[in-house]
């Protein structure tokens, strides 16, 4: 059985205290500090006061990421299946020759 950790952890000035499994904190370590990162682009980039807007924009940033890496995935995944047919195809027909 693997031993939960409390950790806390500091997002857009707010201290949230977690119960997690220890193989989880370094992933969530990391997310925070990215999260802190893009909070502090975004106020720099743009005259943002609410935190929420803020956070709402570094919700969408995360989220488009997400999603377009599953974009490119089906379309590596298309790409691959269309060479593997093709090499199907050659192999096949050496091997009817």
């Amino acid at each position: 059985m693997s031993e939960k950790l409390k950790i806390k952890l500091s997002i857009a000035n707010r201290v949230y205290p977690l119960t997690i499994e220890s193989s989880q904190e370094e992933g969530l370590r990391k997310a925070a500090k990215n999260i802190e990162a893009m909070i502090k682009q975004f106020e720099q980039s743009y005259s943002v006061r609410d935190k929420q807007d803020v956070l709402a924009m570094c919700a969408l940033q995360f989220a488009s990421q997400v999603e377009q890496k599953s974009i490119d995935k089906e379309h590596v995944s298309d790409h691959l299946e269309e060479k593997l047919n093709a090499l199907n195809d050659l192999l096949h027909s050496q091997l009817v020759s």
